[in-house]
C-alpha cells in the first residue's frame, strides 16, 4: 500500500467523495491516467480527481489504438490498479459502451465498482466504438442506450457511485441531436452528462445553455476537435468536470521520441496530427485494414 496522502476520508466510498466535490461547486479538473505511475503522479500533485482514459490504457498499456479492442476485464483490472495508486482520490473511469448489451453493462458496473472507481462513463456508440475525436463513428438508437443506462443504474450496490452518460451524436448526427440525447439521458437518471467533441466555443456554450439540471462533463483533448478552453470559462458556463485524457500521455510520447532520437533512433514521418497520429503509432492503419478486409456487408452476406 502507498503511504497515506493528506485529506483522504477512508470511511467514505469513492462515489461519495466525488459527490462531495461536486457539491462544493466550481470545476473539477481530472487529468487522464492509464497506469500506476501516471496515477501516482496525479496523486502527488494536488488534483482532487482523475480520469481513467480508455484511449490511454489502450495505447500505453496494450500498444493498441482506441477502436474497441480492449475487453471489459482488461479495463476493470486497470481501473483496480489505478484506483489503488490514487489512494482515495476519486477516479472517473471510461467503460466505453459497457462492452456489450445491457446484460454486459451490469457485469461491467459490478466489476468497476469492486475495482474502487467513483464514477463509470458509458457511451452511446455502437460496438466496436472509436475514440470520440476520430471520424466515422456509429451510434446505437437513443432508446437502446437508455436501456443500458437503466441497467447500469440498477446494478450499483453503492448508491453514491455515479454513472456518466456520454453521447457521441455531435459528429454523425449533429449538435441538436447530441443535446436532445443528453437531456434524455439526464431524464433517465444519469448522474453526469457528457456531450463528446463539440467543435467550437459556440457549441460549448450552447451545450451548457441547453443541457440543464444535471452536472456537465467536458473533454479537453489536445489536438482534438474541441477547442482548448480556459478552466475559468468552463466554470463560468456551468461545467462541473473537465477531463484531460492526454495531459500525461502526450508529453510522455514526445519526450520518448526525443530521448530515442538522441540515442540514434529514426523518428516516424508523416504522422497525422492529433489523436489519430497517436493511434497510428500503435497500429491504427493496420487494424483498420484488417477491419475493412473482414467487414460484413449486406451485399456480401451468404444465406
Amino acid at each position: 500500500m502507498p503511504p497515506a496522502l493528506p485529506g483522504r476520508d477512508a470511511a467514505s466510498s469513492p462515489g461519495a467523495r466525488l459527490r462531495a466535490l461536486l457539491a462544493e461547486g466550481g470545476l473539477i479538473t481530472a487529468p487522464g491516467v492509464y497506469d500506476g505511475l501516471s496515477a501516482s503522479l496525479v496523486a502527488r500533485t494536488g488534483f482532487s480527481a482523475a480520469y481513467l482514459t480508455g484511449a490511454g490504457v489502450a495505447v500505453a498499456g496494450f500498444g493498441l489504438p482506441d477502436i474497441g479492442l480492449l475487453t471489459g476485464t482488461e479495463m476493470a483490472e486497470r481501473a483496480r490498479i489505478v484506483a489503488a495508486a490514487l489512494d482515495g482520490i476519486p477516479l472517473i473511469a471510461d467503460a466505453d459502451t459497457g462492452y456489450g448489451t445491457a446484460l454486459n453493462v451490469v457485469r461491467t458496473v459490478r466489476e468497476y465498482e469492486r475495482a474502487g472507481v467513483a464514477a463509470i462513463q458509458l457511451e452511446d456508440q455502437a460496438f466496436p466504438k472509436k475514440c470520440g475525436h476520430l471520424p466515422d463513428k456509429e451510434l446505437v438508437p437513443a432508446g437502446e442506450f437508455a436501456a443500458k443506462l437503466a441497467a447500469a443504474l440498477d446494478a450499483r450496490t453503492d448508491p453514491d457511485l455515479l454513472i456518466v452518460a456520454r453521447t457521441d451524436a455531435r459528429g454523425p448526427l449533429g449538435l441538436a441531436e447530441a443535446v436532445s440525447r443528453a437531456n434524455r439521458y439526464a431524464r433517465e437518471g444519469a448522474d453526469i452528462v457528457f456531450v463528446e467533441a463539440p467543435q467550437s466555443v459556440r457549441e460549448i456554450e450552447q451545450i451548457a445553455a441547453e443541457v440543464r439540471d444535471v452536472p456537465l462533463l467536458i473533454n479537453m483533448v489536445q489536438g482534438g476537435l474541441t477547442p482548448d478552453t480556459a478552466p475559468e470559462r468552463l466554470a463560468g458556463l456551468g461545467y462541473r468536470i473537465a477531463i484531460h485524457p492526454g495531459a500525461l500521455l502526450g508529453p510522455v510520447v514526445l519526450a520518448g521520441f526525443e530521448s530515442l532520437a538522441r540515442l540514434g533512433g529514426t523518428l516516424p514521418r508523416d504522422l497525422t496530427p492529433g489523436p489519430q497520429g497517436l493511434f497510428e503509432l500503435v497500429g491504427l492503419r493496420e487494424w483498420s485494414a484488417i477491419g475493412e478486409r473482414h467487414r460484413f456487408t449486406v451485399e456480401g452476406a451468404g444465406a
